[in-house]
């Protein structure tokens, strides 16, 4: 009989279960078990299961005479009887019965703000939720922290950022001491919980508030500390070389339980400063000691390190008179804002496999206003370049570039290409006739109105116009995004008389398209759109050739990481391109 329980396990055939039933019978009182002491063993089992989560204390269960074997008691129920032959480990009854190693796994799969009522749970799970394990996971997989707190190093901040020289009396030549929270008798549950959880919401990207210049800051985890990074285009014109970053703000935990936001703006070390969110995707920050941004040689001083950080040469080394206007008037402004800034969240533009290049951010060429930056986005087709960085004449959040992407231009040879008339004649050929169809849609769309204003049906022409001429430009559209699939070069040059910051700009191309650049004068007056020539010429380098300028302004794709800045959603990234033109308009 035990060695048929044994191979029988769990489900017992029907054989079994009636050569059991006659051995029970024959057998009649020596093979029954007291039936006092089977109500204790099984009440008693019952009891251990409602410690945490099972059924209340004394609440006796009742099993009917169909239950063969009771799942989780290790026991097989015969008709009342006790089978004492029956062996194997218990099967857990709840959740609180599985082994603590098991549990924790389960924990550190949990997002962080669900641990806190796993907690209420019972007192068995509140202990387990002290587990290093379970933290640390949720710091690694929702914020990307990867460095352990027992072998901690600091990185992206520089030596001077994390030493401050402080006399010690004792040493008459001075020390420098290291400025790092004391990580030894520090776990991950406080760095997730008084750190990296509540300052969740400014992760990602953001664009400052400074009147028309705007920026770029990132604000991300950098080892164990939340690093806001303002992200400064290459020295003109070197449009190919990569960003540079200047730390703004940090946030670490100097304390146990205590996040410390320290301002290391200025050239004195980190200090004190505050942050503050003023509303969903907008925040601002401040310096509690504006004196750590000044400099003993005064306002000369500070504007000679600004502009070599800022343009990497001396004001004498710049010889355009214009362009020293402009840079001083940059520096007066800006430095208006190093005591409160306030930022909004901006959003990378999403990608469709329909692009004709992989959407972005971008660095390019403005004339004397420096290097800028761009995001370059797709809209059905269109595609758009929208200003991060901008400039008294077109300010940041403004459209700078709109593509039409059903008007490719075909350039001729490359004699002819430089000539600049020659390359102005096919490019206005183009415009007029964009102008002209725009013409006639809102020509046929206000007389599709009129006409069914008036009951007549005479508009139904021209809604087949209409639907025929989009018709045609998406059949334009999808010819000129297979050069995204199937790039074919030609040989590119720029015509005489434009131009160009950057000489260094691609010889050959991959195709051409009909585009208008926003043009203004200073303080954004008298805006208006100009014709000019959108070049492709990879996938990570784009030009335009402004004809009423004669300049050129060649665009290189910003290569950097940018953890948290992916859109939701297609409408949460329109909204916010709305925004940013309200922001300056």
């Amino acid at each position: 009989m035990a060695v048929c329980a044994r191979l029988c396990g769990v489900g017992q055939s029907r054989r079994c279960r009636r050569r059991q039933r006659h051995n029970q019978q024959d057998q009649g009182s020596d093979s029954d078990m007291d039936e006092e002491e089977e109500e204790r063993i099984v009440g008693k089992g019952r009891f251990d299961a409602g410690a945490c989560g099972g059924p209340e204390r004394g609440v006796a269960a009742t099993a009917g005479p169909s239950d063969a074997y009771e799942y989780g008691s290790g026991r097989v129920n015969t008709g009342g009887f006790l089978d004492r032959t029956s062996t194997g480990p218990p099967h857990p009854q709840s959740l609180a019965e599985l082994p603590p190693e098991l549990l924790v796994e389960i924990f550190s799969l949990l997002p962080g703000t669900a641990l806190s009522n796993v907690a209420l749970v019972c007192k068995k799970f509140r202990q387990l939720l002290k587990t290093e394990t379970i933290w640390r996971r949720r710091c690694i997989e929702e914020f990307g922290m990867k460095e352990d707190l027992r072998k901690v190093e600091a990185r992206g901040v520089t030596s001077q950022d994390l030493y401050v020289k402080r006399v010690n009396p004792r040493v008459k030549s001075g020390r420098f001491m290291k400025l790092l929270p004391d990580y030894e008798h520090m776990d991950y549950r406080d760095v997730y919980t008084h750190l990296l959880h509540p300052y969740r919401h400014i992760l990602g990207l953001w664009q400052p508030d400074i009147g028309p210049y705007g920026g770029l800051l990132n604000v991300v985890v950098d080892g164990l500390f939340i690093i806001g990074w303002m992200y400064l285009p290459p020295h003109d014109p070197r449009v190919e070389d990569p960003m540079r970053r200047r730390p703004l703000f940090r946030i670490h935990m100097m304390e146990s339980n205590k996040a410390t936001v320290e301002c290391m703006y200025g050239h004195k070390g980190p200090h004190k400063g505050d942050i503050q969110t003023v509303k969903k995707d907008e925040f601002s920050t401040k310096c509690n000691q504006t004196d750590h941004h000044r400099m003993p040689g005064g306002r000369q001083e500070e504007f000679r390190t600004w502009l070599e950080e800022e343009w990497g040469r001396t004001l004498e080394e710049i010889f355009h008179e214009h362009m020293q206007e402009l840079i001083l008037m940059k520096f007066i402004y800006t430095s208006q804002y190093d005591n409160c800034l306030t930022y909004r969240r901006i959003y990378l533009p999403p990608a469709k496999p329909s692009d004709l290049l992989q959407p972005g951010l971008f660095k390019g060429t403005y004339g004397s206003h420096g290097l800028e930056i761009v995001m370059l986005s797709f809209h059905g087709t269109s595609a758009r370049a929208t200003k991060l960085t901008g400039d008294p004449n077109v300010p940041a959040g403004q459209l700078t570039l709109d593509v039409n992407l059903c008007q490719p231009v075909v350039l001729p040879d490359l004699e002819q290409q430089c000539n600049i008339e020659e390359l102005s004649r096919l490019v206005m050929g183009v415009h007029e006739e964009v102008q002209r169809e725009q013409e006639q849609k809102e020509n046929g769309t206000s007389a599709t109105v009129r006409c069914a204003a008036e009951g007549a049906c005479g508009g139904s022409s021209t809604a087949e116009e209409m639907e025929s001429d989009h018709g045609a430009c998406s059949d334009s559209c999808d010819s000129s995004h297979s050069s995204r699939t199937n790039p074919e070069t030609q040989p590119f040059v720029l015509p005489m008389g434009v131009m160009a910051r950057n000489e260094e700009y691609p010889r050959s191309c991959r195709k051409c398209f009909y585009g208008t650049g926003l043009i203004a004068g200073h303080g954004f007056t008298s805006p208006e759109r100009t014709p000019g020539l959108f070049v492709l010429f990879d996938k990570d380098r784009f030009g335009f050739i402004w004809l009423e300028l004669k300049s050129f302004s060649l665009y290189s794709r910003l290569t950097d990481n940018l953890p948290h800045a992916h859109a939701p959603n297609l409408e949460r990234f329109e909204a916010m391109l709305r925004n940013m033109q309200s922001w300056t308009s």
